[in-house]
């Protein structure tokens, strides 16, 4: 069994070039990453590498002659971050949901699920909706690559509001609503012309991320930015209402 990293030598904690393979005792790049790795990043025989397989484990490699991965390091087994978060967000128009999709990656999101909301302009039929799951599906893995993550993000089907209802911990961004908390595991940003009221009739609670109305893109990144720094640790709740709901750790009565 391979071992399970520490902060002390997690593997991907460095500056070193990240990709994802599909098999780490035998790491074989896809041609694209070696493209990157060669031309852009400009890597030379014996230059480290890290290699993930996406589902945790992480290996320390090292350039080849030819563009190939050499192995210098054992498998690392990365847990995953605990709870999983889900940020689900409503099609929009133009590149939105392709930043959405980039950010949530870099962020840590777990699970990013694209959905049709009453009100959403944008609609997916079909071969288009394969076409853009693809291409999010690369977006995803480039900044996952990019960040240095051991686990790629679920990407999803194409849902819709009600079936993501269903699922334990639900929550809609809502000018107006509470403070996030890591109850809310899985947070619904809706389209640019607000949820309908069937939407808000769903029953589930409503959290908001200040006075101000939000772009759906900005929405999703500011609910995932405040949500994976609850559950790291980064800041604690608080019952403060000057600190909007989260303190960060440096003002915790001294506590480092």
């Amino acid at each position: 069994m391979s071992p399970a990293a520490t902060p002390a030598d997690d593997p991907v904690s460095g500056t070193v070039a990240h990709v994802f393979v599909d098999d780490l005792d035998a790491p074989e790049l896809h041609e694209s990453d070696r493209r990157h790795l060669l031309a852009v990043l400009r890597l030379r025989p014996g230059q480290p590498v890290t290699a993930s397989d996406g589902r945790g484990g992480v290996r320390r490699c090292r350039m080849g002659d030819r563009g190939a991965l050499e192995t210098c390091g054992d498998v690392v087994n990365m847990p995953r971050p605990q709870p999983a978060l889900t940020v689900g967000v409503a099609l929009t128009k133009g590149a939105r949901l392709e930043v959405a999709v980039q950010k949530l990656t870099e962020l840590g999101i777990e699970r990013i699920v694209p959905f049709v909301a009453a009100r959403s302009v944008l609609r997916w039929d079909g071969e288009r909706a394969e076409h853009h799951r693809r291409r999010l599906g690369r977006i995803a893995r480039e900044a996952a690559m990019q960040s240095r993550r051991a686990h790629l993000p679920v990407l999803e089907e194409l849902s819709d509001p009600a079936t993501l209802a269903g699922r334990p911990g639900a929550a809609l961004c809502q000018r107006g609503g509470r403070p996030p908390t890591l109850d809310d595991r899985v947070v619904l940003v809706g389209p640019e012309g607000g949820w309908a009221p069937e939407e808000l009739g769903l029953g589930l609670p409503c959290i908001g991320l200040g006075p101000h109305v939000l772009r759906a893109e900005t929405a999703a990144l500011a609910v995932a930015a405040v949500l994976v720094a609850l559950r790291d640790g980064v800041v604690v709740a608080t019952t403060d209402d000057r600190t909007g709901g989260v303190q960060p750790i440096a003002q915790r009565g001294g506590a480092a």
